[in-house]
């Protein structure tokens, strides 16, 4: 029987795939790398941000050539508070990743290809072609899971330029000064330029059941109470993000039935935000170092660092209990509010998922801004949605 002609197949073209043949043409150039996505270009209609935090100093270093922009800080406005805090904010967008992927790639990049079913070895495509790699990985995005609850931050990002300069020279990472009657939601503002913002109607949700109508009406209005002068639609990305509550990791896994993964396929994502890139960049590293690269191995390798993942994350998806299961929904900003109140490498480690014993204390103490009862019975994972939900 010949070997294969690949050694490596990645399903889908988003960020972590993305990232995983970036770094392997660091590390490996000579592996035979194919990337198959079913769209047109690599990376979709996406902007992927970061605290400078997240990452090592070495992985900012190789993820370089993929970011857009940078800001000194960002900002966050409460109704009883406005705060800047200090810190490298980045973003890498699609457009810039599909350059950077193309280049990296060339002719091992496959558009317009849809894979209808694979395996940890092969992908058979919708031409009825087979491949054959000595492992494939699945990065074709999220796929709810019975073995996981998850909450949802949803949004509609609208890219503009203006007619006037918008005066903004930092992000402003979430705005609850609008509307709150629906539950927790905030306006997520980039400044790409002096004439040029994405803004982002976002909004934390049991389901994705955002209306797209109503979050482009929302952003119109935003933009006139801050007096800006929109003149030209430039793009709009909408998406979901998992909020992670609660789940059973290992049958998540068992589920996984040896298939190696990707991304936010197999749950490398922050509990409470939703950011995906840091845990990306983490795995193509791990990817990229390791000395064999059959579909067993690398499945082993995923799944340990995952499953570590969800071990150090178990205090985040108790504070999104408290979020999405305690208090009244139009309250639910009181606890964004108190919390960005914080000592600021507080907050840069819980972006970073580094929090210390002593951070986790600080973020509990006092007296919550939700119902103690309540609070109490959503941290031990009782509610009329999780019943009792065994979280491990």
């Amino acid at each position: 029987m010949s070997a294969p002609r690949w050694d490596l197949i990645l399903v889908g073209a988003g960020l972590a795939n993305g990232l995983i043949a970036w770094r392997l043409r660091q590390l490996q150039p000579g592996l035979r790398v194919l990337m198959i996505e079913a769209d047109a270009a690599p990376g979709g209609n996406h902007t992927w941000s970061f605290h400078q935090r997240d990452l090592l100093p070495g992985q900012h270093r190789w993820l370089a050539p993929l970011v857009a922009h940078r800001w000194a800080g960002y900002d966050v406005r409460f109704p009883a508070m406005n705060r800047t805090l200090a810190g490298e904010y980045i973003s890498v967008t699609s457009e810039h990743f599909a350059i950077a992927i193309r280049q990296a790639l060339g002719d091992n990049l496959w558009t317009g290809a849809r894979a209808v079913s694979l395996t940890p070895e092969t992908v058979t495509l919708d031409n009825g072609q087979t491949l054959s790699a000595a492992a494939v990985i699945d990065g074709r995005g999220y796929r709810p899971s019975p073995h996981l609850i998850v909450g949802c931050q949803a949004f509609l990002g609208q890219q503009w330029s203006l007619s006037q300069p918008h005066g903004l020279t930092r992000p402003i990472l979430m705005d609850a000064t609008v509307d709150q009657s629906a539950g927790y939601g905030f306006v997520y503002i980039l400044p790409l330029s002096d004439r040029q913002l994405l803004i982002e109607d976002t909004h934390y949700i049991d389901r994705a059941t955002l209306s797209g109508d109503l979050a482009r009406q929302h952003i119109r209005q935003y933009a006139a109470r801050q007096g800006w002068m929109l003149e030209e639609l430039e793009r709009e990305e909408q998406g979901n993000l998992p909020i992670a509550l609660a789940g059973d990791a290992r049958a998540f896994w068992q589920a996984q039935a040896g298939q190696p993964g990707s991304g936010l396929r197999v749950g490398l994502f922050h509990a409470t935000t939703g950011y995906s890139l840091p845990q990306a960049v983490a795995l193509a590293d791990l990817i990229a170092a390791a000395p064999d690269l059959n579909a067993a191995a690398l499945f082993r390798l995923i799944q340990n660092y995952a499953l570590a993942q969800w071990r150090r994350q178990r205090f985040f998806r108790l504070l999104n209990r408290m979020l999405f299961l305690a208090g009244p929904p139009q309250a639910r900003w009181q606890v964004m509010q108190r919390f960005y109140q914080l000592n600021h490498g507080l907050i840069a480690r819980f972006y970073a998922g580094q929090l210390t014993l002593q951070d986790r204390v600080r973020i509990l103490a006092g007296k919550p801004p939700v119902p103690v009862g309540e609070a109490l019975r959503a941290a031990l994972n009782y509610s009329p949605r999780l019943r009792v939900f065994h979280d491990e």
